[in-house]
């Protein structure tokens, strides 16, 4: 193992620093993530996730979320950082979500959210963009109020998006403005 390397993981082993950096939006994978507060009030819609996975019984589930915050974890070096969303997720079991059989169309019930509320974290870079809409034909049936259609969005190109250099302890303190441009996305 090479010197740089020992090092990187010395550090990683101390552990992330104990303050973090907390943004309303983040540039990934080809799409602007806004959390659904920043996003609140405005014309479009950001803070639709989707990550793919599987069960325990090896069937393939996505799973469907909102984005809450938008997390940095810095690991005692510049190079070590870590970008984490914090998402409300949607219950991915038969109660929380179907599957059309002829189009395909996935559906969730807004009402049902996912059972384990202590795994609400996943890295950045697992995530995609999704829309979450009423099915206009669904609006006058009222047993279906609760459920919302699934559209899925393509990566799109690249948006400038500024970062907010205060640290700080608590995420709630985040500027409203403050977002951040994923680095992987910029090396062409």
């Amino acid at each position: 193992m090479g010197g740089s390397a020992a090092i990187s993981l010395s550090l990683l082993c101390l552990g992330p620093e104990r303050k973090v950096k907390c943004y309303n939006g983040y540039f990934v994978n080809g799409y602007v993530f806004h959390t659904e507060e920043y996003g609140h009030g405005r014309k479009t819609y950001n803070s639709g996730v989707c990550i793919k996975g599987s069960t325990s019984s090896e069937f393939k589930v996505d799973y469907y979320g909102r984005l809450e915050e938008v997390i940095e974890l810095q690991y005692h070096s510049e190079q070590n950082r870590v970008f984490l969303f914090k998402c409300y997720w949607y219950d991915t079991t038969d109660r929380g979500i179907r599957v059309d059989p002829h189009y395909g169309l996935v559906e969730i019930n807004s009402k049902a959210r996912h059972r384990n509320v202590n795994d609400v974290f996943v890295f950045a870079k697992q995530c995609q963009q999704v829309y979450y809409t009423y099915t206009p034909s669904f609006r006058k049936d009222r047993s279906r109020v609760d459920w919302l259609s699934v559209l899925k969005t393509k990566p799109k190109g690249r948006n400038v998006v500024e970062e907010d250099d205060n640290e700080i302890e608590e995420c709630d303190e985040a500027d409203d403005n403050n977002s951040i441009e994923d680095e992987d996305e910029n090396s062409d």
